[in-house]
Formats: C-alpha cells, structure tokens, sequence
C-alpha cells in the first residue's frame, strides 16, 4: 500500500518552482525569432529545421553559465549532425526499416554522450525526434543546406541569446566550468544499449501497427526510459502517454480552427513556454503543451489530416510508451540478476 502511494505520488507530484520562468522565455525567443524571419520570407516549408535548432536553448537550464554555453553549443552542434543523418537517409531513399535502424543507432550514441558529458536534459530525447523527422520528410541534395543554414542559425542563436544574458548578468564575467562526476563507463554504456533497444523495437513496432510517424514511437520509448531508476522510468513513461493523450485533445482543437501561419507559430510559442515552465516540475503536465507544439509544427511544414495526424501520435506514443517501459523492467531484471548484492 505505501509503495502503490509512493508510485501515485511521484505521479501526479508537482516539484518546486525553479526559475522556469527565466528558461521559459529564453526558449520561447530562440522559437519565435526563427520562425518568424522564415514567415517573413515565406519559407515556413524549412521551420522544422529551425524548431529542431532552438532545441539547444533547453539545455543546461540550471547550470552556471559557463557550462550552460558549452552546453548548448555542443547539442546545437549534435542537432545540426543528426538533422543531416535523417536528411541523407531521406535522400538516398533508404527503406523504412534502415531508417529505423539509423535512428536507433542514433539513440545510442547520443545517449553516451550526453552521459559522458553531463548534458541536462540527459539522453537522446531530442535527438531522436530530430533525426526520425528528418529521414520522414521529403528530401532532396539541397536539403544538406536548408539544414546547415536554417538549422544552424537557429541553434546559433539559441547560444548567442544565452551568451548575451550571461554576459549581460555578469558584467562580462561567465564564471568557471563546473567539474562533474561522470557516470561509470559501464553504467553509461548500458543505459545507451537499453535506449538503442527499446527505440528499435518501437520503431519497428510503429512502422508494422501505424506506418507512419513510427518515429513518435521510437520518442515515446526514448521518454519512458529516461529515468535513472526502474520506478522513475515507470513514472515517466505513464506521465508521457497521459499527458500526450490529453494534449492530443487539446491538439484536436487547436487544428480544428485552422489557424493561419502567423497564428500558428503565436500557439506554438506558447506552448513552447507552457512546456518550459512545467517539465522540471511534472512531465505529464509540460506534454499538454509539447503534443500541440509538435503537431502544430508538423501541420505548417507538411499539412496532413488532423484525425490521421491525432490518431498517430495517440497510438505512436502508447506503442513507445509500452516497449519502453517493457525493456526498462527486462533492463532492471537482468542488472538485478548480474548484480545479486
């Protein structure tokens, strides 16, 4: 019985106000000003580039500010990398299956990283959805360069607004580099095995049940085995899908108003703040905000039927969901059996 209380409370537990404000705003710059420079040019088909950019603005959220911009400069870096992998996976025209497989591989190799280098957020969460995007999108040899271009200057500018803040805040001074304890080298290693596993097994699952989007399933596993313990990853995995499954109603209304490009990336900023200022505090909560933003986002650079694009992320996200926390649990049974003391 204390256990089943515990488990509801780490549910449904909303952590203390951290600043978020502060974050929230940030991100919400490093969206909107890329978004609306490619409106004013009408190139809206590139936005996905420059949303998948601005993700380097989300970390290091409470880090000093040295290692906050070393931070971000260094996952700007690994976003730009992982959009070109899923672009060239698109314009080879690989299989379905290869891409999967591609994006796997990339779920693990970033999840070392980001382990050996102390990223926070850690994990290859972002990764994941950029490069599963990617390789799903439509693309041609000049896409390396929207990438390079759009991808790159948004992510740059991410750094850039953390750099002028820091700057700003501390007279020119940014303070040392923090020194960290990095996990061991076996720890990490099987972290990234278990996240390459469990993503490759819902990726393939999404592509056989639903087809397309299977990579909102290879993210929804991603998610749910984030945690460092099996309890906390249990948690995750069943904040993400309430939250996504809620958030999809949301969507649903959202899409139903058919709102116009301007409007859309105004939603979309909002959410981005929503979504801030409640992921450190309750997963569950911040998907109500990330469910619309990603599907608006989808919606302005590939239009599809809203009840097709709905349907997909609820059953993608409960497909992810379920084989993340199935290898999470197979991870914990075969570590406790290695390790009987």
């Amino acid at each position: 019985m204390g256990a089943a209380r515990g488990f509801w409370s780490g549910f449904v537990a909303l952590a203390p106000h951290r600043g978020d404000h502060r974050v929230a705003i940030r991100a919400a710059i490093s969206l909107a000003v890329p978004l609306l420079v490619l409106w004013a040019i009408g190139r809206l088909d590139l936005s996905i580039y420059a949303s998948f950019g601005a993700f380097a603005s989300l970390y290091g959220r409470h880090d000093g500010y040295a290692d906050r911009i070393r931070m971000q400069a260094a996952a700007g870096g690994m976003l730009i990398v992982v959009m070109l992998i899923g672009t060239a996976a698109a314009v080879l025209e690989a299989s379905t299956g290869i891409r999967v497989m591609v994006v796997a591989f990339i779920a693990t190799v970033v999840t070392l990283l980001a382990a050996a280098w102390r990223w926070h957020p850690p994990g290859a969460l972002f990764a994941v959805f950029a490069t599963g995007a990617c390789a799903s999108l439509p693309a041609d040899p000049r896409s390396f360069l929207d990438v390079l271009v759009v991808g790159g200057a948004s992510a740059a500018f991410s750094v850039a607004l953390t750099a002028a803040i820091a700057y700003s805040r501390r007279r020119g001074r940014l303070g040392p580099v923090e020194r960290r304890r990095t996990p061991s080298s076996w720890d990490a290693v099987a972290q990234a095995v278990t996240v390459g596993i469990g993503a490759l097994l819902a990726g393939l699952a999404g592509l056989a049940l639903i087809g397309d989007h299977w990579y909102w399933a290879m993210v929804g596993a991603v998610a749910a085995l984030g945690g460092a313990r099996l309890t906390a990853r249990v948690i995750r995995g069943l904040q993400r899908l309430a939250g996504t499954l809620l958030g999809v109603l949301i969507a649903a209304g959202l899409l139903a108003l058919d709102l116009p490009p301007l409007a859309t990336i105004g939603v979309a900023v909002l959410c981005q703040v929503g979504a801030e200022l409640y992921v450190g505090r309750n997963y569950g909560i911040a998907m109500l905000f990330v469910t619309p933003l990603a599907l608006l986002m989808i919606q302005l650079v590939a239009p599809a039927d809203p009840g097709m694009l709905l349907a997909d992320r609820a059953l993608d996200t409960l497909i992810g969901v379920a084989i993340g926390t199935a290898v999470a649990v197979a991870s914990a049974a075969l570590r406790r059996r290695a390790d009987p003391g």
